[in-house]
């Protein structure tokens, strides 16, 4: 059942369960988005590979399951978290397969579409046997899944996320030349580094991209932390000597948080000849009760293009194509005004503002109790603070308020501060500043709340620039 407030533009399936964004490809001039999916209903039980296709990064179609469990097979219990990688021609999947006896292990799985030609990829055949049973002996591993394929010194190489015994987490890699041969070429990056001493017990959904310059970017979702969360480092990859021969080294010279909202995990990237696009799993944030009333669970994130500015650090921007998703002429569009609103806003709804000279109230929805879901941009302190009172989050169990969400923007102190929001029903995407932090949050408005935006400068100094746009599907408008 889809309601007037359910998120329209975000990649989710009509029903049941979504989580781990997989294998973004690119195939014969056709997207395509993978992601952990039960199709009998809203819960994490019973995992396949949901599948979605687009042309243009706007528009998606819906296609039939990708991959299902295998009685009896390696993955019988589920086909979790991987990659696709186009295979002298031939697409293929690149998984984890989790049978009824894992406690974390998982084998690494293949399946390769049945042709080639189809551009939608519709038809799939996993491989009868996994190319990696499980972890390599001696390494005292605990957790053991995701495998990401991707080339460097014209060889393919897979990295496999995993969590051992003593609580270290670490990147193992392979050398996967011959994606039916895989090889153990050692830890690519471990715990024990000061640049990677994150809490956690396991690091899982490794994702590594060139950023061109000789600097790659190496993505990790922290598993078992409170919350989880995902990271990324930036350094230099150089050939190494591996146990059985030549291998890989990371050595990060800078790391951050990739999202600092509470409701964005396990992201997965695509490399393309000019840019790496991003996608991150939304989980739910309110109770069983309410997604079982709803009947799916889980949804992506809007496509974000990933660099590094100069000095290392991750630079994120929305990928060019959302702004198809601007009906029309703008609803607001002001400058160097100090107050403005309130004005309607449709469920769906972007809007960008720039703070001069002082601090800014955006106020995005009231409750009708004089609380307000509000963005407050500090030029000065180089700080965001989104603040969500009256919206509480829900865990099973639980319910409260987890207070503002603080976003630094480390250019803050030039006299302006500029972010960009998305809206999407309860889906909330923050940019702040040039690309330096990003904030992926969940708010669900109730019936009486009404979105509006108003905008006021807190100080005589201060000033802002104020544009807003409705978002619909092209042609739905």
């Amino acid at each position: 059942m889809t309601r007037p407030a359910d998120p329209r533009l975000h990649v989710r399936p009509p029903s049941g369960w979504a989580n781990d964004p997989n294998g973004p490809f690119r195939w014969r001039g056709r997207y395509h988005l993978f992601y952990q999916h039960n199709p009998a209903g809203p819960v994490h039980e019973n995992i396949h590979w949901g599948h979605a296709g687009s042309t243009d990064l706007v528009r998606w179609e819906h296609y039939p399951v990708a991959l299902t469990p295998t009685p009896g097979g390696a993955d019988s219990a589920g086909c979790w978290s991987g990659c696709v990688v186009d295979d002298d021609g031939t697409p293929t999947a690149v998984y984890t397969g989790i049978d009824e006896r894992h406690a974390g292990l998982g084998a690494i799985c293949l399946a390769r579409a049945a042709d080639p030609a189809d551009d939608r990829l519709l038809d799939w055949k996993p491989l009868p046997r996994p190319v990696v049973d499980g972890p390599p002996a001696g390494l005292d591993v605990v957790m053991f899944r995701d495998p990401f394929v991707f080339r460097h010194g014209g060889r393919r190489w897979a990295l496999v996320g995993a969590g051992h015994a003593d609580g270290t987490s670490s990147v193992l890699l392979y050398d996967c030349q011959d994606l039916a041969v895989w090889r153990f070429a050692g830890v690519l990056l471990d715990g024990r580094h000061a640049e990677a001493r994150f809490e956690g017990t396991g690091w899982e959904c490794p994702q590594l991209f060139d950023a061109g310059g000789g600097e790659w970017v190496l993505v990790l979702s922290l598993w078992d932390g409170d919350p989880l969360r995902v990271v990324w480092l930036s350094g230099e990859l150089r050939p190494a000597r591996g146990p059985d021969g030549p291998g890989l080294t990371f050595e990060p010279r800078r790391s951050g948080p990739l999202d600092l909202g509470r409701d964005c995990y396990a992201p997965a990237v695509l490399q393309e000849e000019e840019r790496t696009l991003l996608w991150g799993w939304s989980w739910e944030a309110r109770g069983q009760r309410e997604v079982d009333e709803a009947g799916w669970a889980g949804l992506l994130t809007l496509p974000r293009e990933v660099a590094t500015h100069p000095d290392g650090a991750l630079r994120i921007a929305p990928a060019p194509e959302l702004s198809a998703l601007r009906a029309g002429a703008p609803l607001v569009a002001r400058e160097g005004v100090r107050k403005l609103g309130p004005v309607p806003l449709p469920s769906a709804h972007e809007v960008a503002v720039t703070a001069r000279g002082g601090p800014v109230l955006v106020e995005l929805a009231g409750d009708g109790a004089g609380r307000a879901l509000t963005l407050r941009l500090d030029p000065a302190a180089g700080e965001v603070v989104f603040s969500r009172a009256g919206w509480p989050r829900q865990r099973p169990g639980t319910e409260a308020d987890f207070g503002p969400l603080r976003i630094p923007v480390p250019e803050g102190g030039s006299g302006a501060l500029s972010v960009r929001a998305w809206v999407d029903g309860s889906v909330v995407e923050i940019l702040a500043g040039d690309g330096r932090a990003m904030a992926t949050e969940r708010v669900y408005l109730r019936p009486d709340d009404r979105p509006a935006l108003a905008v006021r400068a807190e100080t005589g100094a201060a000033s802002f620039s104020v544009r807003c746009w409705e978002l619909d599907l092209p042609g739905q408008g």
